[in-house]
């Protein structure tokens, strides 16, 4: 089912916690609503549920408009963050439990259910209570639950937040398997940026009550629209060196220069922050007035790579250096920069020159 949503904005009193938010989400993809807490994300989810009212705007389900219809007359399955088990009902009777309420025939009852147990790889678990599972297996029940009715749309609530970092892992690879399997459109709320970027076909980024971008994960971390958007997205985070643009050359706020291809786009004398991806930074074996000349604050092993704290102009960042180039705490080097990854943002409006 496609999915639109049109100018939509919530207010609470004098909040505004969402404004005219418009994306257009396709059939049969897996679409996050990111950003941090208190952006609006969980508020989107809420009136494409049909549980808040919208204050304006429009939601349209392959185009009919179902922005007054109750959630029972949307088609949705919802998973919240808390799961909401019944703990007296086995999981046989919490999967069953939806289809119950629309008087389905208890024969096609257990069949579904027992069908969907099966895709979410509980089906040796029918007979067990909520108490008798791990969390990550109650999570497989709830998203069993809310894909039993035939959604058409899946909705998901930070689902994932109360795991720990191997169980999170496991069940977001899990959730997108079983959204490949079932091709029902879902959106999948979370704060999580590793989360979003690795199961998503888009993310809409969200701040504020506004939309950042809405791109594909890695169009998203390659070409960020602002500088919030290029902060979010990282890790370690991107680094931001603040300075001038100089023609062709960028000037750190000590003075400190070197040639940066691409920042002519710059009107020359604005403040900017240069915006460099850790992984952005090149080694240069000679000494020259056009490379940056950097200072190793100190070096942390990380497998086949090193990370260096690295000083330019009075700005202090993170780069990725090869093993082979045996650097050291206290050592002077020469770094250019690659054309990707690599970003001029507004110092005051932190939008991009392009």
């Amino acid at each position: 089912m496609q999915v639109e949503m049109q100018g939509l904005t919530k207010h609470f009193g004098a909040t505004k916690a969402v404004n005219d938010f418009s994306i257009t989400l396709y059939d049969g993809e897996l679409v996050c609503l990111l950003g941090p807490s208190g952006c609006g994300k969980s508020t989107v989810l809420n009136m494409l549920a049909g549980i808040l009212p919208v204050t304006k705007g429009k939601i349209l389900f392959d185009g009919e408009d179902v922005t007054k219809h109750p959630p029972e007359q949307r088609g949705i399955g919802l998973v919240f963050q808390n799961y909401a088990l019944y703990p007296h009902m086995t999981v046989m009777g919490n999967i069953c439990f939806p289809l119950e309420i629309q008087n389905v025939p208890k024969a096609e009852r257990i069949r579904r259910a027992t069908e969907m147990a099966e895709l979410v790889h509980m089906g040796d678990y029918l007979d067990r209570r909520p108490k008798q599972l791990s969390g990550g297996q109650q999570q497989r029940v709830a998203i069993a639950r809310a894909l039993v009715k035939n959604p058409r749309l899946l909705l998901l609530d930070e689902p994932l937040s109360n795991l720990d970092a191997r169980l999170r892992l496991e069940m977001r690879e899990e959730i997108r398997r079983i959204q490949l399997q079932t091709q029902v459109t879902t959106v999948f709320v979370t704060h999580d940026q590793e989360e979003a970027m690795s199961i998503s076909d888009h993310i809409a980024l969200m701040k504020d009550g506004y939309l950042q971008q809405h791109e594909k994960p890695q169009a998203l971390y390659d070409e960020p629209a602002n500088q919030f958007v290029a902060d979010f997205l990282g890790n370690p985070p991107i680094n931001n060196l603040e300075g001038t643009a100089q023609g062709d050359r960028f000037v750190s706020n000590d003075g400190s220069s070197f040639v940066c291809r691409g920042i002519e786009v710059v009107p020359s004398g604005t403040k900017i922050n240069l915006a460099i991806r850790a992984e952005s930074f090149v080694m240069e074996n000679e000494k020259a007035d056009s490379f940056m000349k950097c200072k190793i604050i100190s070096v942390y092993q990380l497998g086949k790579e090193e990370m260096a704290q690295v000083e330019f102009g009075g700005n202090i960042f993170r780069a990725y250096i090869s093993l082979e180039n045996n650097i050291k705490a206290g050592d002077e080097v020469y770094l250019s920069l690659k054309d990707r990854g690599v970003f001029f943002f507004d110092k005051e409006s932190g939008r991009r020159y392009i």
